[in-house]
């Protein structure tokens, strides 16, 4: 059925000389037959609409294409509709030389204009990754529309009352740590105001939020719950000896997930036995690696990982499998691990908490912990001092006036 199916997609028009090459490309990337189909179909489709519009693959500018999509929704109830849909023919038109590139027009918004600044300088001079970029733009949109919000209202005429205001205001229905992460993010904003000569400088008036460092203990799986999780994956299948794979190198390595996502074939040295981690601030570091994360990553690339142009490591578990899994995918995997597991609910840095307490136990110091968890600073390995509750007891001295 789907041979037949494949077979009637048919193409005419100014696109048809590009159909062999879409065609060999989707199914290069992994793309089912039946979906290969789909795509040259619309190929097909948007290849007809063009030759009754009179125009060709170089007329393909943003506005043809909302045209072309907008002839189609009208058309067919269901189906490709929609411009992430057509991104895989378009890209590949792109690519050829046949339709024109995409134009990115400058927003009119000023705030949206300076929010693409930031972007720019979060990416390029702190290397923060995609995801904490996210939330340091999050807290910025919500800062500026505040501050241009008053009629002739300047960024130039902060001060220190403003930054204050939107601090209380925003901390007031936030826990501890989401209300320090919004301080920093919001003083991370405010340098980047007075380095563009936007803003004066008003980092210093970001009031701190109450919290004492080390007054919580870290929450770790126990070790029959990390056996219970690791054993959860189904490694008869693909998606099961991936997810087992990045699941051992969270538990053992306590690597973050993004650090996971961004692991590349050639961050192995399977000589040496070697990992490469690329860290926050783009920092590379080595760490060992231990022989069951090993096997763990090496049953995935001989049975699980299918083939691909990629480099990345950890690949998706559905076409297009030259994309990696992002770190948002790596944090859904554990989720549902739990979930088969019968495990609390956990974080994939629950794991990188597990990995430090269970290197306490096994009698390693402090030092070693922030060695592999690639602490800056001894002062961020300290929280793990208080994991082993027992020895902790033996401390602690009788409350006053208590029964002995």
């Amino acid at each position: 059925m789907v041979t037949r199916r494949a077979a009637a997609a048919r193409v005419s028009g100014p696109l048809a000389g590009y159909a062999p090459g879409f065609t060999a490309e989707l199914r290069g990337r992994g793309y089912t037959e039946l979906s290969t189909w789909r795509h040259v179909r619309q190929l097909a489709q948007l290849s007809d609409w063009l030759d009754r519009a009179g125009l060709g693959p170089t007329d393909l500018t943003s506005e043809e294409v909302a045209r072309f999509l907008d002839a189609r929704r009208r058309a067919a109830p269901s189906g490709l509709r929609t411009e992430r849909a057509l991104a895989p023919l378009l890209d590949h038109l792109r690519r050829s030389g046949a339709a024109p590139p995409p134009v990115t027009e400058e927003p009119n918004d000023p705030v949206e204009r300076l929010l693409a600044r930031y972007r720019d300088f979060l990416v390029r001079e702190r290397a923060l990754r995609p995801r904490t970029v996210v939330r340091y733009l999050r807290t910025a949109r919500l800062f500026l529309r505040e501050a241009t919000t008053t009629d002739g209202r300047r960024l130039a005429d902060l001060d220190a009352a403003d930054v204050t205001r939107f601090v209380v205001r925003e901390c007031r229905a936030r826990s501890t740590g989401s209300a320090k992460l919004l301080v920093s993010e919001l003083r991370a904003v405010l340098r980047f105001l007075h380095l563009e000569g936007e803003a004066p400088a008003l980092a210093d008036a970001v009031p701190a939020v109450a919290g004492w460092r080390g007054t919580s203990l870290p929450r770790a799986l126990d070790a029959t719950q990390v056996a219970a999780l690791l054993a959860s994956p189904d490694r008869t299948t693909p998606i099961g000896r991936r997810d087992h794979a990045l699941l051992t190198l969270l538990a053992r390595l306590g690597l973050r997930a993004g650090e996971v996502s961004a692991l590349t074939l050639d961050d192995f040295d399977w000589r040496r036995g070697e990992l490469l981690v690329r860290g926050k601030g783009d920092r590379h570091e080595r760490l060992p690696l231990p022989v069951d994360v090993g096997e763990a990553v090496s049953a995935y690339l001989r049975d699980g990982r299918p083939p691909s142009p990629s480099r990345r490591l950890f690949l998706r578990a559905r076409a297009p499998y030259d994309v990696g899994l992002t770190a948002g995918g790596v944090i859904t995997a554990v989720g549902l691990a739990c979930a088969r597991a019968g495990v609390v609910p956990a974080g994939a840095h629950r794991l990188r908490h597990t990995a430090a307490t269970e290197l306490l136990r096994a009698g390693a110091s402090l030092a070693d912990v922030g060695q592999v968890l690639r602490h800056r600073s001894l002062a961020t390995s300290t929280i793990y001092a208080k994991v082993d509750r027992v020895v902790l007891r033996q401390l602690a001295r009788p409350w006053p006036g208590s029964q002995p």
